[in-house]
């Protein structure tokens, strides 16, 4: 298939979508790729990228051998 093609056939899946969440995903990706330069985030992703800087400046963070042992546990858990 050639572009326009699959843009058309993209047109038309989506037009027969009635899923919000769906929807919103494939804005979102659109919206994505459309933006290189410059990605807007919300409330709740600005609160949490300043809870993430300051967890790190307080070296509250795991070095990989002991995120790996967590999971390790958190799978043999039963």
């Amino acid at each position: 298939m050639n572009v326009e093609e699959l843009k058309k056939l993209a047109i038309e899946k989506l037009n027969k979508l009635d899923d919000v969440n769906i929807i919103e995903q494939i804005k979102n990706l659109i919206d994505f790729e459309s933006e290189s330069d410059f990605y807007e985030l919300n409330d709740e992703q600005i609160i949490r990228v300043k809870e993430a800087k300051n967890e790190y400046k307080n070296s509250f963070v795991l070095n990989e051998n002991e995120a790996n042992q967590d999971i390790e546990k958190w799978l043999n858990e039963k």
